[in-house]
């Protein structure tokens, strides 16, 4: 599906070329010079890379240790460490990754109902501008594979009752409710597939053949591709494909120091959660051996995705980018397995970024979040970024830069919990779920205030695992400066607004 002002602007560069034949000499259909008609012939721009996506779900960064092929990406690329969703949670970090938006700038701050979910999405017409309408209008040729947003479907979206595909997807495979892994349903390109149980109907490895094939033959055409691979895995149930049922024998959840223990001074919501029984304990490890088993097929799939590409031959000229919608605690402070909270196991995931002109081997620390990823799409189309974006690229630290004016505070917004049983986030121990809260962190510590009025505030630096709580401690002067910078970024819209509402805070 290619727009309008893609079209339109494929007739305004033929028409240059035209002009410049005789100085540049003829071109091939994919825009590479052919044999010189003269010496004064100049060499044409170079293409703009390929991008490869891959974001999962529910995968927390103490995962990536099972993960050779992600391992093998760090090395080989750039690992930011202080990467944060805007809310942990699946829909509405999903949605500030397609709009580079704060969830209050989106309105997207639950899986679903009158403030959250796809039907909201789609209702606001925010799917109208997105990354993939920005990267189709810059010429690329775009893929979407696997989850959505919360309340898609692949037969009858909520709000819609027939088969649909957003704008900006020139190939689209996606479910719903699909997170055993096996027996869904697919929306392929509007056509509507069932799978079954088979061993060879395991979603992950389903969607990895098919982002393979797309990769081989836009490769073969000449254009500049992107492709997002969204897996439903390590989400609950952790269904693992077959061939890893049974891998990891006796593998439990990690017990660090936060396992089964609550932080100094905890906050009223997290103060009244009891210590975890012994068959919550086991539970947790049979739920985190799942979830280990379950990521197999994920790190596999980066390897075959990885494949694909240098047997393509545009390797050189791809980006691949790795991460997750949010985080996952299991027995850290005393909580059953689930998310939702301010805690690092939630919103600190793993973002890795590797291809031409990125510094190998390189951790970033500099504060970076969802929102960020769509303007660095746009730029690595060489777009410029979209208006509406909160965030901004990250190019310019992918090439081992450290631009000017970057913020020194990520926000984190969470309102509403997954109460609801129909909500795949549901959460059956209900002392698990924080109230509502925003959030600021920065590369040091982080600072929590509740709907309540309750706070948190975690040096990081000297306190990793959060253990004590330290607001109680903070001079009231201390506690107006961090309230009036996390309510003023709470309320910026636009690239430069948030910019200027992020940094300096200290």
């Amino acid at each position: 599906m290619t727009s309008r002002h893609s079209r339109t602007a494929g007739l305004v560069l033929a028409l240059v070329s035209l002009l410049a034949t005789a100085a540049c000499g003829p071109q091939n259909k994919g825009g590479a010079p052919v044999a010189a008609a003269s010496p004064a012939r100049t060499e044409s721009a170079p293409k703009p890379p390929n991008i490869v996506f891959v974001l999962t779900d529910d995968l927390s960064e103490n995962l990536v240790r099972y993960m050779p092929n992600v391992q093998a990406l760090q090395r080989e690329g750039t690992t930011f460490t202080n990467y944060t969703v805007t809310d942990s949670l699946c829909c509405p970090s999903r949605a500030s990754i397609l709009k580079g938006q704060f969830p209050h700038n989106t309105g997207i701050f639950k899986n679903h109902g009158s403030d959250g979910g796809f039907q909201l999405f789609h209702s606001r017409g925010e799917e109208n501008s997105t990354f993939a309408t920005d990267l189709q209008a810059a010429g690329y040729r775009t893929a979407f594979l696997g989850k959505y947003l919360n309340e898609y479907h692949a037969k009858k979206p909520q709000g819609i009752g027939t088969p649909y595909v957003p704008p900006g997807w020139d190939m689209w495979v996606a479910g719903g409710n699909a997170y055993n892994n096996f027996d869904y349903l697919l929306n392929e390109n509007n056509v509507v597939r069932k799978y079954g149980s088979a061993p060879q109907d395991y979603l992950t490895d389903v969607i990895s053949a098919k982002a393979s094939a797309f990769i081989t033959t836009s490769a073969a055409a000449g254009a500049p591709f992107m492709v997002e691979v969204s897996t439903y895995a390590p989400h609950s149930p952790y269904t693992p494909a077959p061939q890893d049922a049974n891998a990891f024998p006796g593998l439990k959840a990690p017990r660090n120091g936060a396992w089964n223990k609550l932080p100094v001074e905890a906050p009223p919501w997290l103060k009244r959660v009891p210590i975890l029984t012994l068959s919550q304990q086991a539970r947790l490890d049979v739920e985190f051996r799942k979830r280990v088993q379950s990521i197999q097929s994920i790190d596999r799939m980066l390897g075959s995705l990885r494949a694909t590409l240098s047997k393509a031959g545009v390797a050189d000229r791809t980006v691949v980018i790795f991460s997750s919608d949010n985080g996952y605690h299991m027995g850290e402070y005393r909580l059953p397995s689930g998310k939702q909270t301010a805690f690092d196991t939630d919103i600190n995931v793993p973002l890795v970024v590797a291809g031409p002109g990125i510094r190998a081997g390189r951790t970033v620390g500099a504060p970076v979040e969802n929102i960020d990823l769509r303007p660095t799409f746009a730029d690595l189309a060489g777009a410029q970024p979209p208006a509406e974006a909160d965030g901004r690229s990250i190019k310019p630290l992918l090439e081992g830069g450290n631009p000017a004016q970057w913020r020194t505070a990520s926000l984190i917004e969470h309102r509403d919990p997954a109460t609801d049983p129909a909500d795949p986030d549901y959460q059956r121990d209900s002392l698990n779920i924080p109230p509502a809260y925003d959030a600021l962190r920065t590369a040091r510590y982080t600072y929590v205030r509740y709907v309540d009025g309750s706070r948190e505030y975690y040096d990081r630096r000297d306190d990793p695992l959060q253990l004590r709580n330290l607001a109680r401690t903070l001079a009231p002067a201390r506690l107006a400066e961090l309230d009036a910078a996390l309510i003023a970024l709470t309320k910026c819209a636009g690239a430069d607004a948030c910019a200027a509402a992020g940094r300096g805070i200290s």
